[in-house]
Formats: structure tokens, sequence, C-alpha cells
């Protein structure tokens, strides 16, 4: 995985937990995993089609989440709902970013809502590696992790191929 996929989604990780949380963040600790994914508590996936494709999982422990939704909210989280709903919420900001810096590189492609993700999903290929990163914070470590590959070269690397 090129590092031009992953960089936007680092800057707007922290950018995000920094902002939302008013807190420093630091990263933890990075691994590639061949392994298939296995959710650690509330997570959202993100799903991604177009010159890129591919996955992005926000997931953090129980814990972790709910000091994030009661961080977030203000007051103590009266449910599981909300707790999901500020995880979707916290991945759309953080995803959304990073979409908008990929964006502006040149890749076109489309993502669609945050959603639960399975317990436990596709393992890694040949040409799609999964990237996880910690993100340590106040309310705890959160995960990203970022499976994508490239489906179609960009309109300006197509151009700078010669033809014989």
């Amino acid at each position: 995985m090129r590092m031009e996929l992953i960089q936007p989604f680092i800057n707007a990780a922290d950018a995000v937990l920094a902002e939302t949380l008013q807190c420093t963040t630091q990263i933890g600790g990075v691994s590639m995993e061949e392994a298939a994914y296995r959710r650690r508590g509330v997570a959202a996936v993100v799903n991604i089609q177009g010159d890129i494709e591919g996955r992005i999982i926000l997931d953090l422990d129980p814990q972790t989440a709910t000091n994030v939704a009661t961080k977030l909210l203000g007051e103590p989280v009266g449910s599981d709902a909300m707790v999901q709903e500020t995880v979707f919420e916290l991945a759309n900001q953080i995803i959304g970013n990073a979409v908008t810096m990929l964006n502006d590189g040149g890749f076109r492609f489309k993502i669609h809502p945050p959603e639960p993700p399975a317990d436990q999903g596709p393992r890694s290929s040949e040409d799609t590696e999964a990237l996880v990163m910690c993100f340590d914070t106040p309310s705890g470590s959160m995960f990203m992790n970022i499976a994508m590959r490239y489906n179609r070269r960009r309109k300006s690397e197509r151009e700078a191929v010669v033809v014989g």
C-alpha cells in the first residue's frame, strides 16, 4: 500500500481527534495485518469505490467508545446506540477529511455511509493489504484499519504512460 493513500488518513485522524477530544494524540503502533479483521469493540466501516477501492474501519474498545461519547456529548451516554452513533460520526469526520485530501490529489471515488462491520472480515490479499494504526488518546486507544488498492490509475498517471 502506497503512503500517498495512507497519509491522508493519519493526518485526518490526528486533526479530528485532537479537535474533537481537545487533546494530543500519539500513534501507539502500526502493523500490517494479514489475518482477517476482528472487531475489538464499537466500530464503523466505510467502503470506498472508484480509482481506489477498499475500506476503512474505525474501531474502539467498548470503554474507550463510551469515554469518547461522554466527552463529545458532555454528559454520560444513555445507550449503546448513542455510543455507536458517536463512533459513526467520528468515522465520518476522519474519513471525510481524508477523502478531501485524496480528491485534491486527483483520485476520484465514492464513499459509502458508515455501517457496523461484521465480527470478522475478509482476509487481506496480495493486492489489498491492511494497515492497522493505534491512536493513543486520554480517552483510550482507537484503532484504524485501512485496506485499499488501486482500481484505476489517475488521469495524470495514465497520460504519463508512453504507448509504443
